[in-house]
């Protein structure tokens, strides 16, 4: 409950980054959720802004609010996104994926004149690794890709859904978790797997990141690059 009262009071400060005519990228998961839900009380009081959602259930979550929506074919530049994270480091690389839309996400990211991630103390560490890192993969090449990244040191095992089924992303793909303890190059790591054929994208964000708001005993943070 601590973490949820924490991921509130990030997602209400990252508002303060969001300006009435922008376009603003809409992040997936559960603190990601709460900023939604504040934009969509700002737009109900007049604020006018367009979102481009990192998945179908942030979609489905802006709509239900009024929140008017737009696509990277009717815009390529973002003006800011705000999203979460599984981990942070000093250097504010990322860990993200936990709850599977990672490609859309890293899209999003990239095409973002800002990013602000918003965050709990508890997604704070010193060495990425903590978290697994989440693989987006083809799923012609899933068994492949668990050996080669096997060979790399990484426990992998194969993300299920709530029904036990293979866990299918919103792009059609099939997510490994890859379980590296901890990543003292998450740079090379990244180079690595962006150069294996069939991995569609991972969840190590690099140099995406433009200031994380992390919340933590009562007050909101603010850590920049």
């Amino acid at each position: 409950m601590a973490n949820d009262g924490e991921k509130k009071m990030a997602a209400e400060r990252s508002l303060e980054y969001v300006h009435d005519g922008q376009v603003v990228g809409l992040g997936t998961g559960s603190t990601a959720a709460y900023f939604i839900v504040r934009l969509g009380a700002r737009v109900k009081q007049g604020m006018k802004v367009r979102g481009i959602p990192t998945s179908d259930r942030s979609r489905d979550l802006a709509m239900s609010l009024g929140i008017p929506l737009t696509s990277l074919d009717e815009v390529q530049q973002i003006d800011v996104t705000v999203d979460g994270a599984d981990e942070f480091d000093p250097q504010l690389r990322l860990i993200k994926g936990g709850g599977g839309a990672l490609l859309r996400e890293k899209i999003v990211a990239s095409a973002s004149r800002q990013v602000v991630i918003v965050a709990d103390s508890s997604k704070r560490v010193p060495v990425l690794g903590g978290f697994p890192v989440p693989v987006e993969v083809v799923p012609f090449a899933q068994a492949l890709l668990v050996k080669r990244i096997s060979e790399l040191g990484a426990r992998v095992v194969r993300r299920l859904d709530a029904a036990g089924a293979v866990y299918i992303t919103d792009t059609g793909n099939q997510i490994l978790d890859c379980h590296f303890g901890r990543i003292p190059d998450a740079d090379s790591l990244a180079q690595r797997l962006s150069g294996m054929p069939g991995i569609v994208e991972h969840g190590l964000f690099i140099g995406l990141a433009s200031v994380v708001l992390m919340a933590t005993g009562g007050e909101v943070v603010e850590m920049r690059r």
